[in-house]
């Protein structure tokens, strides 16, 4: 602990807790005094018992006492759960907090309303979110208390709560020194915090960017937006916001966005399974006709005055929204777009060395029909390619097919297509499933193949291709052409392309974990 210790100051950090419910037994008065002594940075001193999730499941006594030694030998900080009677807090600064692993307890405005009268220094809540909703709910909770006050949504689903806290003026927030070292669920490290979140640039005027999807761990959206704002003096951040698919669980997020106009939402990036969702959320009216027509929005703009943003784009002007609800009350606030035609049909045909025209009269499979595989139908029958789609679920593909006046087929019977290019839009292959292919054999036909997927840069399909002697396609380009038109929607400034790309490819290439946090 006192080796992390002076490592977490290194690396930049204010304070470091010190959870000593993780040691295996517990520590003489001489052992602690010696974690003690002159530390680098403030101490947190946290025994945390198993009834609060933590790894303490000996007598409560004992627990206590050792708070109390703790607080007696000069740590900073005593965190005391909030069932401790108050004759039995140590006589230190006390972090007042309370846990909830099953999620967002119903009486959290009643708990820490009930901290915030107490005599503790601190306020802490921290409870297992289920949808970054609940991650908006520990901003409410911060914003309520007049002490200092931590509010942390733990899982993946919460860590948007852990990167804005400094936003909201919490007391702080958690980080892990490195990735095998979390002490909750959803901690990024302190290298991601510094780094990629830029945490000490944070500020109440910081306006707020995301990237929804499932599963949303391996995006680098965040990575490539981070760095254009940086690279443009912009005070922005941009996160990541797990949420799980479906209608529902997409406009309940929506819904709880729209409540809190004060959270200075600009931006969100809209990935796999939620781009037709975000057509349904945001309103056909409030999109172009383009998007209207593909019938999936990768890109929502929040806020008001967007109107002369989508005029410069070359974009038409959409009217007020027509939905009911928070959305309906707010949904003027709501333009979409989608930044994945053009993105798209311009890789394909840069990689292919031709113009856009020159894709008329050629074959081409499209693999998948989500909301990627629409907008690059859309372009493709736009410029009269003769295209299939093939799908797992062989009726989406035909609904997606009538749509665009093409043909449809599933996914099985692709090796035995005749077609000359095929595209990829399925996350089949994807980081961290590098080995799968949506395509186990490379059709004699086949002359180029395109794979959206941007991570990993070469996927085992454009690995295949490459030994069947074709020409192969990288999604990378595309990610970058969608993402700076994303950025230059949002903002009205011109992307920082070289940027952007720069980071993405250095991100692809340094070592990951594969699980998600």
């Amino acid at each position: 602990m006192r080796r992390d210790m002076m490592a977490a100051a290194r690396a930049g950090a204010d304070a470091v807790e010190c959870r000593l419910d993780f040691l295996a037994e517990i520590p003489p008065r001489g052992q602690l005094q010696m974690l003690l002594s002159d530390p680098p940075v403030e101490v947190i001193v946290t025994c945390r018992p198993t009834r609060e999730g933590g790894r303490f499941a000996g007598e409560e006594s004992r627990r206590l006492e050792l708070l109390r030694l703790a607080g007696e030998l000069g740590a900073a900080f005593v965190d005391v759960e909030f069932d401790v009677p108050r004759r039995s807090w140590p006589k230190a600064q006390v972090i007042l907090s309370h846990h909830d692993l099953e999620g967002c307890p119903r009486e959290a405005d009643s708990i820490a309303a009930r901290m915030d009268a107490s005599p503790a220094a601190v306020n802490k809540l921290a409870f297992t979110a289920r949808g970054p909703e609940d991650a908006l709910r520990a901003f409410d909770l911060i914003r309520a208390c007049r002490k200092p006050t931590m509010a942390l949504a733990m899982e993946e689903h919460g860590v948007m709560s852990r990167i804005l806290a400094r936003k909201f003026g919490a007391f702080g927030t958690f980080a892990s020194l490195s990735e095998g070292a979390r002490s909750a669920p959803g901690q990024p490290t302190i290298e991601q915090f510094r780094k990629l979140y830029r945490w000490d640039s944070i500020g109440a005027g910081t306006a707020v960017y995301g990237v929804i999807g499932c599963p949303v761990a391996h995006s680098l959206s965040p990575a490539i937006h981070n760095a254009a704002f940086a690279a443009t003096g912009m005070d922005a951040v941009y996160v990541p916001l797990r949420i799980e698919p479906g209608s529902e669980s997409f406009n309940r997020f929506m819904d709880a966005l729209l409540e809190r106009p004060w959270m200075d939402w600009r931006g969100l990036s809209v990935t796999i399974p939620h781009k037709e969702n975000a057509l349904a959320c945001v309103g056909a009216e409030n999109c172009d006709e383009l998007t209207r027509r593909i019938g999936a929005v990768n890109t929502i703009a929040v806020g008001p005055g967007r109107h002369g943003l989508l005029a410069r784009m070359g974009l038409a002007r959409v009217g007020p929204a027509r939905m009911g609800g928070v959305r309906g009350r707010a949904a003027s606030a709501l333009r979409g777009c989608n930044t994945d035609y053009a993105a798209a049909i311009d890789a394909l045909c840069s990689g292919m060395g031709i113009p856009r025209e020159g894709l008329r009269g050629r074959r081409v499979a499209v693999l998948g029909a989500g909301g990627a595989a629409r907008a690059t139908v859309a372009a493709l029958t736009h410029y009269r390619a003769a295209v299939t789609i093939y799908n797992r679920t062989v009726e989406r593909a035909q609904r997606l097919a009538g749509e665009f006046t093409c043909s449809a087929a599933p996914i099985d019977k692709a090796p035995q297509s005749t077609d000359e290019i095929i595209i990829n839009c399925t996350p089949i292959g994807m980081h961290p499933h590098i080995d799968a292919t949506p395509l186990e054999r490379i059709p004699r036909t086949v002359k180029v193949v395109f794979d959206t997927i941007y991570d990993p840069l070469e996927t085992r399909l454009l690995r295949d291709a490459a030994c069947a002697g074709c020409l192969t396609v990288r999604g990378l380009d595309m990610f970058v052409n969608q993402a700076v038109a994303q950025f230059e929607f949002w903002t009205g400034l011109p992307a920082p392309r070289d940027v952007m790309r720069r980071v993405v490819s250095e991100s692809i290439a340094l070592p990951r974990q594969t699980a998600n946090p």
